[in-house]
């Protein structure tokens, strides 16, 4: 398993939950790109609609060998997961304040593939307490270093 991007701003901004592996519709000079790890998973999130899961916002630089026929870099891209994942995933989601965001982007024997996580926004103050325990966290290893 390669991972070509992660999502890293999903573990301070989220709680996360549940995770399931889905494949992605993509375009033949997307999958080049996104080999050559030309691709950016900040600020992208997926929806389930007509009972189907889609990505928003994921990023993939256009192929520089496809010319003037490379889709739109920020499209919205299908995500393929069998129906009992999909039915799964709206009960997770319909809960108030959970959504869907992708965490890794991955080849999996040669496929491209995207981790979902089921999500809870954090609020501020946890934000803060996790920076806070991090840096007491810290300087408690130092300490024990320099004995």
């Amino acid at each position: 398993m390669t991972i070509i991007a992660q999502n890293k701003k999903a573990h301070f901004d989220y709680n996360l939950f549940d995770r399931f592996e889905a494949g992605i519709e993509l375009k033949g000079a997307e999958v080049k790109s996104i080999k050559q790890r030309k691709a950016s998973l900040s600020d992208s999130f997926a929806r389930i609609e007509r009972g189907e899961v889609f990505l928003y916002g994921m990023h993939v630089n256009p192929y520089k060998q496809s010319g003037p026929f490379a889709p739109n870099p920020t499209r919205t891209r299908k995500l393929l997961l069998h129906k009992k994942e999909i039915s799964k995933l709206q009960g997770l989601t319909t809960q108030k304040g959970y959504t869907l965001v992708p965490t890794r982007l991955y080849l999996k024997k040669g496929l491209v593939k995207i981790e979902l996580a089921v999500a809870k926004g954090k609020m501020l103050f946890d934000k803060r307490e996790k920076l806070r325990q991090r840096t007491v966290d810290r300087e408690i290893k130092r300490s024990l270093k320099s004995k």
